[in-house]
């Protein structure tokens, strides 16, 4: 396995697309993992690191795709138009990736139902929709896909990769998980720097920090040797930064019982702005995403009562570690604060 190291335009970390073409037997088939923003710098980027592997990009036979984000699918149909190559990915995300008019439409108009149900000014809703329409071409060439579900598995040149569904930062985000080689790509559902957004990154999800927290469980439970993300660099202890991620998520929701009770009932975009402050660029998605996750964490568990698009506490002095599962092991890593 080899890795290429691609920038990209909005998103944090170099993004990593890996190359899975080394048994050294001739038959082998070209496969990679994820493939970078389609803008036509990291085209030349993958372009490039592919041809100092020994490949063109019309030699890739296969792409399997973490999630449908344009910093992990853009160039995918630019790789299938180039080399006839099959896309998988899973069901949940197959049609944004595929481009499909309806399934776009469908995305963008939930986005902008959100934005007003978490109290996001006029103005700001309307600068935040510029930005991603601007942004709206890195998502690339429609394509044709294969879906693929949870538990599903690919033979990679001798090596069998299995689909394990992992939802929360993305409706489709799915690992791919050699067992006897004891790793998996994990795409974004653990980074070894950031705390993967939950809540605005994809506004399919229902539910989004209760379902990330059960596929934060399923990698600790997957007991891997090493994790391969799709930014920044290898993860040595998986079930260790899973676990820390956990713990953050409930430092997190402590926090946000703390605004509640500073500031009485508030709108997700008043959380939003006592937890992280004045939010720029695809970040004025991502901060207020991620405070109403945890209000509607505490909503399902009870603590809070929504009205409208305020929240306001009905438990005072809730137990907040109660309401997430342990996960039975250390943390090994402290969270940065990043």
């Amino acid at each position: 396995m080899q890795r290429i190291r691609l920038t990209n335009t909005v998103f944090e970390g170099l993004n990593n697309v890996y190359v899975l073409d080394d048994t050294g037997a001739g038959d082998d088939e070209l496969v990679l993992v994820d493939a970078g923003v389609a803008v036509p710098d990291v085209r030349e980027q993958l372009a490039s690191g592919l041809a100092d592997l020994g490949h063109d990009l019309a030699d890739v036979d296969r792409l399997l795709l973490t999630h449908w984000h344009a910093d992990h699918a853009g160039l995918a149909g630019a790789i299938q138009a180039e080399s006839g190559a099959t896309i998988h990915v899973h069901e949940a995300d197959a049609p944004l990736v595929a481009g499909e008019e309806d399934s776009l439409l469908e995305e963008q108009r939930l986005q902008r139902e959100k934005f007003r149900e978490w109290g996001m000014p006029e103005a700001t809703r309307a600068e935040l929709v510029e930005f991603l329409e601007d942004h709206g071409d890195l998502g690339g060439e429609p394509c044709e896909v294969e879906p693929f579900v949870d538990g599903d598995a690919f033979e990679v040149n001798g090596r069998r990769l299995d689909a394990v569904h992992l939802p929360g930062h993305a409706a489709g985000l799915t690992a791919f998980h050699d067992a006897d080689g004891g790793e998996a790509f994990v795409g974004d559902a653990i980074l070894p720097k950031y705390t993967p957004n939950v809540g605005g990154a994809d506004v399919r999800v229902e539910n989004p920090l209760g379902r990330y927290v059960e596929s934060l469980l399923t990698l600790i439970d997957l007991d891997l040797e090493a994790a391969w993300p799709g930014h920044r660099d290898r993860i040595d202890d998986p079930a260790g930064r899973a676990a820390t991620i956990l713990h953050h998520h409930v430092e997190r929701t402590g926090n946000v019982v703390d605004v509640l009770t500073d500031l009485g009932p508030s709108t997700a975009w008043d959380v939003s702005a006592a937890l992280f402050g004045d939010l720029r660029g695809i970040h004025v998605l991502h901060g207020p995403g991620e405070a109403y996750a945890h209000l509607d964490h505490l909503a399902s568990a009870g603590v809070v009562e929504r009205d409208g698009t305020r929240y306001a506490l009905v438990d005072d002095d809730p137990d907040v570690a109660s309401l997430f599962p342990d996960p039975g092991i250390e943390r090994v890593v402290e969270w940065d604060g990043e």
